[in-house]
């Protein structure tokens, strides 16, 4: 794979990481700030696994790339 392809993707994944990251910060800091989640666990939960995602898409293209 080209290595300017592998950076971009890399950097798009951190990128992605850290809304998600960003995102469950508030969710913490802020919960009655959040009003279309009413279940914060739950949208934490997800966001979690949206950086679970991105994470794994990381450590393949260290491992593969």
């Amino acid at each position: 794979m080209d290595d300017e392809l592998v950076k971009a993707i890399k950097k798009y994944a951190e990128g992605k990481i850290a809304l998600h990251k960003f995102n469950v910060e508030t969710y913490i800091k802020n919960p009655a700030g959040i009003g279309e989640h009413s279940d914060i666990a739950e949208a934490v939960v997800e966001e979690l696994k949206k950086i679970a995602e991105y994470d794994d898409i990381l450590n393949v293209l260290e491992i593969y790339f």
